[in-house]
């Protein structure tokens, strides 16, 4: 089988070293090709590249943010623009596996991958000889595809931030996305943004301070705590939604016990939850950040996302 390695050398959980053996081990069991990323959307473009050229699995080893610019290369032939959702066809394109080596690695760990890249690579070569697959459905927003979360206002601005950090050379820490996350709070606190959400078959609900839209369970991990806004979300079961109509400080205080709760079942007056819908709309008058999969996109004054069963085949 031909196979592409996509390689993030600055993954933070792997070593030189440690890639060196993981790419041997799948070597021995496949037709390989390597890349190392260099650039933002190198992943991408590497993996678009190898698909024409016949490529039937492309293995992410990084974070989630190489996850994300892998699915999307894997599928950039059939995202296409317009109002409805894509429909792509998972047996037209390659296959996709997953091998950790981020802080978070949110995807892999829904698909109950091993977090240790060793013990992954062992099981990508298992499911591979005993042909194990699972479809699974993806979010779409913005002409891009997302994995496990996106979100527009807070959460982006926090990503946002850590960016521009990390550009000036700062660690991407849990520290400093906690601090980050205070300080953007503070800043929405004095000047707190107004969304209106729509969903199929509801009336459109105004006065929206953030929102958050999950493609599965848990929404993301903090300092290896998982994140539950939308427990009963899962790959292919719709989107998840979670916002909050306000934003004082009870009202974040008992929603942060609730999401980093054990059995994370977030409620409230001021909280709006969804477990699964087909399509989550956000507009605002004035231009928010939006994320996908912790990807900051810009600013935006209205996005769709859609939910998208069955998109990719994947290995685990």
């Amino acid at each position: 089988m031909r196979a592409l390695l996509v390689v993030n050398p600055q993954a933070t959980s792997t070593t030189a070293a440690g890639r060196d053996v993981l790419t041997k081990a799948l070597a021995s069991e496949l037709k390989l090709e390597v890349v190392q990323t260099r650039y933002r959307g190198h992943a991408a473009e590497a993996t678009a590249a190898a698909v024409t050229t016949g490529v039937e699995l492309v293995v992410a080893l990084g974070g989630d943010g190489t996850v994300n610019e892998v699915v999307n290369g894997l599928l950039a032939a059939q995202t296409g623009t317009g109002t409805g959702a894509p429909r792509p066809d998972p047996d037209a394109t390659a296959m996709l596996a997953v091998v950790p080596g981020g802080s978070a690695n949110v995807f892999a760990r829904a698909l109950d991958m091993p977090r240790d890249p060793v013990d992954a690579t062992g099981q990508v070569l298992d499911a591979l000889a005993r042909r194990r697959r699972r479809l699974v459905g993806l979010g779409h927003a913005d002409d891009r595809w997302f994995t496990f979360n996106a979100g527009m206002g807070w959460d982006a601005e926090v990503v946002a931030a850590v960016e521009r950090a990390r550009a000036q050379g700062y660690e991407a820490s849990p520290g400093r996305y906690a601090m980050t996350a205070i300080a953007q709070y503070l800043a929405q606190l004095r000047r707190p943004p107004s969304m209106t959400v729509e969903l199929p078959d509801a009336a459109p609900l105004d006065g929206v301070r953030l929102a958050f839209v999950s493609n599965t369970d848990p929404w993301t991990y903090l300092s290896g705590r998982a994140v539950r806004t939308n427990p009963h979300s899962s790959f292919g079961g719709g989107l998840g939604l979670f916002a909050l109509t306000g934003l004082g400080p009870r009202t974040i205080a008992s929603t942060l016990r609730q999401i980093l709760s054990a059995d994370g079942d977030p409620h409230g007056r001021h909280i709006v939850r969804h477990d699964a819908v087909g399509r989550v709309r956000l507009s605002s008058e004035q231009p928010l950040a939006l994320q996908l999969d912790g990807d900051h996109l810009g600013m935006r004054t209205e996005v769709e996302f859609l939910s998208v069963p069955g998109a990719l085949r994947v290995v685990v």
